[in-house]
């Protein structure tokens, strides 16, 4: 829209800001902040405190009932930046990796665009989440009365894409992203002297022997055409070379698309720990978390939504969005209403500037930046979308 690509240098300049000042889960007290300001200042109602730092702006016009969610999530992640152009973080150990400060910038300008014009008939909730980055944050938010204080008939969210090219959105119907699980195992052995093996018991070789087994699971339990991922990603024993532990630890995420693929990988994993420490005569002490759902888009709202991504940019460029083992807890909002996560390309890495970090521009890696590039064409989607819902 020409008058957002007018205003680029202004969103821009609350893109890098946010960038400059990364926030943790729960923590997002600058950033929101600075969005109730901007909220504030365009004569949108702000109300503060939903999830701890969530932030939701108002903005209603013409006499109509109908209303609608846009979603920005604000959070950063614990990571050391690599990156040093101007606007690289601020604040060690902390680092906006994967694009929410642009998410928030890019609402923060549809919101200034609807505030002035209010070309649509309703209202429009503007969500700005905190923590999304394995807090749950939206959870927080919906257990807070986000939809009771706020009722609105459908919900929508964006996420910028590396690898997709700069003018290209992704939507699909269905599961697009993973949910995810957290496990823990401890399998409790007898330490001794690692020249007298048979007078302990090795908690090690077991914990080797599940993790082979896990995957099993997905092997030769699970339906091949049903997606899973079980990873193992810390394990942790002992603290000498001479000593056989008496404890191994052992630790990682499940991903799936499926809940019923979900409930037997968690049982099974409970199953092969109780009985193979057993046959090893130890103790295994199982822990499962569920963190996150599946992300599940309603096939109305994302037709909705592709015909609002065609009409600005072609039909080549809307494309089948290819569903991801990443979690996002946009899932939340969507197991309460019907609505639709798509993603925009945030095109291959070119656009960062000089200083940036040897590695790759990609989601959760400690040389990306977001491409500002891509600003207006998120914002204008959402003005799009809002008039369209709304018209």
């Amino acid at each position: 829209m020409p008058e957002i690509v007018a205003a680029l240098d202004r969103i821009q300049s609350w893109r890098r800001d946010i960038h400059a000042h990364p926030e943790l889960c729960f923590e997002e007290r600058r950033t929101a902040e600075l969005v109730a300001a901007k909220l504030s200042e365009w004569g949108i109602p702000v109300y503060r405190g939903l999830g701890k730092t969530g932030v939701v702006g108002v903005l209603q016009s013409g006499s109509g009932d109908s209303a609608i969610g846009l979603r920005a999530d604000m959070d950063a992640l614990p990571m050391q930046e690599l990156n040093g152009f101007a606007h690289a973080s601020q604040y060690p150990g902390k680092m906006h990796a994967c694009g929410h400060d642009g998410h928030t910038a890019m609402l923060l300008a549809a919101a200034e665009y609807l505030a002035r014009h209010r070309d649509f008939d309703g209202t429009v909730y503007l969500i700005f989440q905190p923590a999304e980055e394995g807090g749950g944050g939206a959870d927080a938010m919906i257990k807070d009365g986000l939809f009771e204080r706020f009722p609105m008939r459908a919900v929508f969210g964006m996420h910028n894409w590396p690898g997709l090219a700069v003018g290209e959105f992704a939507v699909g119907a269905g599961p697009v992203m993973a949910s995810m699980s957290r496990f823990k195992v401890v399998v409790h052995g007898k330490g001794c002297h690692a020249a007298m093996p048979h007078l302990g018991l090795d908690p090690v070789p077991v914990a080797a022997q599940l993790i082979t087994a896990f995957q099993t699971i997905l092997t030769r339990n699970a339906n091949p055409l049903d997606s899973g991922v079980i990873s193992v990603t810390m394990l942790n024993a002992g603290e000498a070379t001479n000593i056989i532990a008496d404890r191994c630890e052992l630790a990682g995420t499940v991903r799936t698309f499926s809940a019923d693929l979900l409930d037997m990988i968690q049982v099974r994993m409970a199953q092969l720990t109780e009985h193979i420490c057993l046959a090893h005569d130890m103790r295994g002490d199982f822990e499962f978390q569920r963190l996150y759902p599946a992300t599940v888009n309603e096939p109305g709202a994302v037709e909705q939504a592709r015909q609002v991504m065609t009409d600005m940019v072609g039909q080549q460029r809307v494309l089948p969005q290819v569903p991801t083992m990443g979690a996002e807890d946009f899932a939340f909002m969507l197991q309460v209403l019907p609505g639709c996560y798509c993603f925009l390309g945030n095109g291959d890495g070119d656009h960062r500037s000089a200083g940036h970090g040897a590695g790759p521009c990609s989601l959760h890696n400690a040389s990306y930046d977001f491409n500002d590039d891509i600003l207006a064409l998120g914002a204008s989607y959402w003005v799009r979308l809002a008039q369209a819902q709304l018209g």
